[in-house]
């Protein structure tokens, strides 16, 4: 945790700005996690088009993972086109794997750790779109955040073309085994159209949750 307060409080001092005034109370930035690959599906591209241009029109800035290819490229070519803020982090082991993009703001950094520690800091919700096994480990370690109280940010899943019907599955699953509160649950965002995510990151109040942990001194 030293690690990760040194990280922000070097990156709040650096004074980042968002280029014009969102329109989400509170949301100056969000972070969205997306593959390094395009996917199967021209919706999976069309969808995060959707998405960057939706959040540049509400005045809201993108953080990524800094690739120039897959759906991060689309990401940040859409974000660009429309003349919006977004700041890639990329660690340096990953520059010329994911191919670094050369236009946008880049944060290079010396570890995943790193990355996704600045990252979070730079936001205030976070978004995943389709992705492989490197955006759902960034996902559900800030939906683990949220659910520890570590932080009180918005976390969701925009589900393009039920990309996603199986990890909301098991996580409904998991409140039944009584391995996930159902409170918790309901902290992940789940949509499958960029308009009502963005409507419901609008209407986002952090609650006081219950504990993590269930049964814990139950009889």
């Amino acid at each position: 945790m030293l690690f990760m307060q040194q990280t922000f409080t070097r990156v709040w001092c650096g004074g980042f700005m968002p280029v014009e005034q969102s329109s989400l109370p509170g949301v100056e930035r969000i972070c969205v996690f997306c593959g390094a690959s395009p996917g199967a599906r021209p919706e999976y591209a069309e969808a995060t088009v959707e998405l960057a241009r939706m959040l540049v029109a509400e005045g809201i800035g993108v953080v990524y993972g800094g690739g120039g290819v897959g759906l991060m490229g689309v990401l940040a070519d859409a974000v660009l086109a429309e003349g919006g803020e977004i700041i890639g982090v990329i660690p340096r082991a990953l520059v010329d794997r994911e191919i670094a993009h050369r236009d946008v703001d880049m944060r290079v950094v010396g570890s995943m750790h790193e990355r996704k520690a600045l990252m979070a800091e730079l936001s205030d919700a976070f978004v995943a779109l389709p992705g492989g096994i490197g955006t759902l480990e960034e996902l559900f370690e800030v939906y683990t955040w949220a659910q520890l109280g570590l932080h009180s940010k918005p976390c969701a899943i925009l589900n393009v073309a039920g990309y996603f019907d199986g990890i909301a599955a098991f996580l409904g699953h998991a409140v039944e085994e009584r391995f996930l509160r159902v409170e918790h649950l309901e902290v992940l965002m789940v949509e499958t159209e960029a308009a009502p995510l963005v409507e419901r990151l609008r209407e986002y109040k952090p609650d006081s949750l219950q504990p993590k942990w269930i049964d814990r001194g139950e009889t």
